[in-house]
């Protein structure tokens, strides 16, 4: 029998409120009072989120943000830097013990990226999902990127041809799991490599090559016919219900969630002290 998740469409949210809503859903679904949550989300405006342990004021020209009118935001979870703005953000919430999900959080990567595998493979791209097979080989990959998340390899890829075409990052919480990442539909790296501080423009053109040569977007792969965003959308739900087995069920935030979401984005997600703590 299949499980029933809750399935929400957030639309276009500030980015501290599209922190403070994932945050708000694993709360309240520590408590009890939600299912397990596959949630769509947007960014207005365009975004750079940076992991958690990012040196942001060292890595990031916060000059250049304001010039091109992009927001920022640190994330709860662990990785490197996402420019959200053509593309598809998904979160999935649910509690460790949930039936089939891998004790360890590499393998749970794993369970996960079957559901995107699966919506990557409903738009006509043969993605396949490649593990690195040791912490050195992860280790070296990781020593020649940039800041940029597509630059980070972690324990399972998703990869078209030799190419990355996801990015997801996982934080663990009383017990609940947080997962969520970027689905690139197109790929500005002249803006995302703007964003950054290098030592010299020389060094800032070598970043942006190798990450053109890492990093793939979903309509590089489809020019004579590109993907909308409602398309991504449509084929990203179907993946993630074919692939983790799963209902899903078209929901929306509760008032606890909205309330909880709202007091962590003025609180927490939207403060220099948070945003800019390392």
């Amino acid at each position: 029998m299949e499980e029933i998740w809750r399935f929400i469409d957030t639309g276009a949210l500030s980015p501290a409120l599209n922190m403070a809503v994932d945050e708000a859903i694993l709360q309240i679904h520590g408590e009890g009072r939600v299912p397990p949550t596959l949630r769509f989300y947007t960014w207005n405006p365009a975004t750079l989120s940076v992991g958690y342990f990012q040196r942001a004021e060292k890595e990031i020209d916060f000059n250049r943000l304001k010039e091109e009118g992009i927001g920022f935001v640190r994330r709860p979870t662990g990785g490197r830097a996402v420019l959200h703005d053509k593309e598809l953000t998904y979160s999935i919430v649910v509690s460790e013990g949930y039936p089939g999900i891998p004790a360890t959080v590499t393998d749970s990567y794993r369970f996960f990226s079957l559901g995107l595998m699966e919506g990557f493979r409903q738009l006509g791209l043969p993605v396949e999902m490649v593990k690195l097979d040791s912490e050195s080989e992860k280790g070296k990959q990781a020593s020649l990127g940039t800041a940029a998340c597509f630059d980070s390899p972690s324990w399972y890829e998703l990869v078209l041809g030799e190419r990355k075409i996801a990015g997801s990052a996982q934080m663990r919480q009383r017990g609940v799991i947080l997962q969520h990442g970027s689905i690139l539909i197109d790929l500005d790296a002249d803006l995302l490599f703007s964003l950054f501080r290098f030592p010299s423009e020389e060094v800032r053109q070598r970043g942006k090559r190798l990450f053109l040569k890492r990093a793939v977007a979903i309509n590089e792969e489809r020019m004579h016919s590109p993907a909308t965003l409602e398309e991504v959308k449509g084929a990203f739900a179907e993946g993630f219900r074919k692939g983790l087995g799963i209902r899903l069920i078209e929901g929306e935030l509760t008032k606890e969630e909205w309330i909880l979401a709202e007091r962590l984005a003025r609180e927490k997600y939207g403060t220099d002290a948070w945003n800019l703590r390392r």
